[in-house]
């Protein structure tokens, strides 16, 4: 992406027949050669040609609608005279592939974690309390609250106990979608290196039955591991009274816990956006793009997700795909969407979010052109499905669902020990026990929401920075914060009510 800046609009290819406004543009001013015939809001696109009925608007070189009508040039371009449309894509697997320079292993960049015993490497040190279903939910809430604020303080070593409700685990079928994410959703916390020990709690009667789960996944208990069941325990009282006695064997444990130098390729970073605007693909993303372009060369790995809000920015990754199966990979997740949808009386284009159109974005297309820029350029090296863990070093794809719980839980599931979150509109998601940075898109919003954001790559449409300075400044900080240096959203103790596992099925 080539960006051009002027007083009043970003060109970002010169193929492209629109520019994004800068700032709010009143009718009349005067923008790449043509005058604006009305208001044109901030982040915004403005044609500076022609563009007929039926024809492709084009921005990043890239389709990102078609004319619904005339378009003048100076005229505002949007919902009411854009919209979706289908349109061949050339998958073109793996010509773009190229050999990643590496960062010799000696020289990589290093940071404070946690050196778990199976190898991995957590970023906090927290003690989880993870619910098998909706049912047990409450329970599990009563037993870590027995440990909230001054309660922990026998353990300082310990950043805090976790209960992770949700709203699924039984009335649902048990070879189905939604089962088979739960579980996994599940095993992936129960081995996550954020926690030091995991607790276990289900109702008894459920459809997610823990035994059969860790049979399955061949989890067995341990000192760190450990189940319970509230019908077998006699309800509520006893459950809470043997969940508290567990979990203080358990923080003794993990008291013990102390950070040591590792290299930055025991980081996995989620990557997300949400509440985009115009300038989400502009800015942030891709110098999230760049950071993990830094992140892979050390040895890191990175996920991309939200497989809707790729829709139509698909070939740009097969094109990078490190084998034709792996590209197909990620296509068949395309064609499960379009089936999906499809089955569920929806259609693709049913984001950007009305948040999304505000900020700028008119169709889905135009959202994925620019969320796929937080993929940065090296190679495609797997596609996994939802909550599956991942295990190939580099850029990889997760499939998921756009919405941001649900999107990151998955992530995490796979393995995820940070997430970088990008936005326009202003989220202020924390999901633990993974910290969350928040990477602002503008400098308006990040003013506004200061308190919220932990990085502003706004300054890029600001002309203070390059996308690549912006990529050096994201990996350092991801660095300091996998190190223990508290994101926002930590400083404002969001996160335990973000647990979402996907569902995709039938409730009965």
């Amino acid at each position: 992406m080539n960006v051009v800046a002027d007083r009043a609009s970003i060109r970002l290819n010169a193929a492209d027949n629109v520019v994004v406004a800068r700032d709010d543009l009143a009718a009349g001013t005067p923008v790449e050669g043509v005058t604006t015939t009305g208001a044109v809001p901030r982040g915004h696109k403005v044609a500076t040609a022609a563009i007929a009925k039926g024809a492709a608007v084009r921005k990043y070189d890239q389709i990102i609608g078609f004319a619904s009508v005339a378009i003048r040039p100076g005229e505002h371009v949007h919902s009411h005279n854009t919209e979706f449309g289908d349109f061949d894509r050339d998958y073109a697997f793996g010509v773009d592939a190229r050999p990643t320079a590496f960062v010799p292993a000696a020289e990589r960049a290093i940071f404070q974690g946690f050196l778990r015993a199976d190898g991995q490497v957590g970023t906090r040190n927290f003690v989880g309390v993870l619910a098998s279903v909706n049912c047990s939910n409450s329970v599990a809430r009563l037993i870590a609250d027995a440990f909230a604020g001054d309660k922990l303080a026998q353990w300082p070593h310990v950043d805090g106990v976790v209960a992770l409700p949700h709203q699924t685990g039984c009335c649902i079928p048990l070879d189905g979608d939604t089962h088979g994410n739960l579980e996994r959703t599940l095993v992936g916390h129960a081995r996550h290196p954020n926690f030091a020990g995991v607790l276990l709690v289900g109702l008894g009667c459920e459809v997610a039955q823990i035994d059969s789960m860790l049979e399955r996944y061949g989890l067995t208990q341990s000192a760190t591991l450990q189940t319970l069941v509230i019908q077998d325990e006699g309800g509520t009282v006893a459950t809470v009274a043997a969940g508290i006695a567990k979990l203080r064997a358990m923080l003794a444990i993990a008291d013990t816990a102390r950070r040591s130098t590792v290299d930055a390729s025991h980081l996995t970073v989620a990557l997300e956006c949400g509440g985009s605007d115009g300038y989400s693909g502009i800015t942030a993303n891709p110098a999230l793009g760049a950071a993990v372009d830094i992140l892979v060369r050390h040895g890191g790995t990175a996920i991309l997700a939200e497989t809707p809000e790729i829709y139509g920015a698909e070939h740009l990754l097969t094109r990078r795909a490190v084998t034709q199966a792996v590209g197909e990979k990620l296509i068949a997740r395309i064609k499960w969407w379009e089936q999906h949808t499809a089955a569920n009386q929806a259609r693709m284009d049913n984001n950007p979010t009305p948040g999304n159109k505000q900020g700028g974005l008119t169709t889905i297309l135009e959202k994925s052109l620019g969320a796929a820029a937080k993929g940065g350029t090296t190679m495609l090296m797997d596609v996994y499905r939802y909550a599956e863990p991942v295990t190939a070093k580099g850029f990889v794809f997760m499939d998921s669902p756009g919405y941001d719980p649900a999107s990151i839980t998955g992530m995490v599931a796979g393995g995820a020990n940070l997430t970088c979150f990008t936005t326009g509109r202003g989220s202020v998601y924390g999901g633990k026990p993974v910290p969350s940075l928040k990477l602002a898109t503008n400098t308006p919003m990040f003013e506004r929401m200061r308190d919220d954001m932990d990085i502003n790559c706004g300054v890029i449409a600001d002309g203070e920075a390059s996308t690549a300075e912006m990529g050096e400044r994201i990996f350092q900080v991801i660095l300091d914060t996998a190190s223990g240096q508290p994101s926002r959203s930590e400083v404002h103790g969001i996160g335990d009510l973000e647990f979402c596992p996907w569902q995709t099925g039938a409730v009965m």
